[in-house]
């Protein structure tokens, strides 16, 4: 299973904390990780690659690059999810399952946690908002 790690607030020193932090759950996810930084938020992410093995290196983030998700787990409801986005409008880059998470949240904002079936932890990150959505299943998988 992967994981994710981030910082909020004034990030100008954190960010060898945030590569630390990233670097000890190696063990969680061996094949790979990912970054996104700015002036407000730090998001780092750790993969064990299962879906989408090739495209679905985080973070991913929205069309035009101004929302970004780092996640943990599995969306089981993914492809239903990601049809209904792609009616609607929105396209898809991959066929990972967290690509439908950040387009989920473009289109519900906060409220696409409603809409996620499956065991997960996610960090959304809307910078046009400077909002950092912050969520886990219901079960807290």
């Amino acid at each position: 299973m992967c994981g994710i790690t981030g910082l909020a607030g004034s990030l100008r020193t954190d960010r060898q904390t945030l590569l630390r932090m990233n670097d000890a759950l190696h063990h969680r996810g061996p094949d790979g990780e990912g970054f996104y930084w700015d002036d407000h938020v730090g998001l780092g992410m750790r993969r064990l690659a299962i879906i989408d093995v090739e495209g679905g290196n985080q973070p991913i983030f929205n069309e035009d690059g101004t929302v970004c998700v780092v996640f943990n787990g599995e969306i089981y409801n993914f492809q239903d999810l990601r049809q209904a986005l792609e009616q609607r409008g929105h396209s898809f880059a991959t066929s990972s399952d967290t690509e439908a998470v950040v387009h989920a949240y473009e289109e519900y904002g906060p409220a696409c946690v409603e809409h996620l079936w499956g065991m997960w932890a996610l960090a959304v990150w809307d910078q046009s908002e400077q909002r950092l959505l912050l969520a886990r299943d219901r079960l807290g998988k």
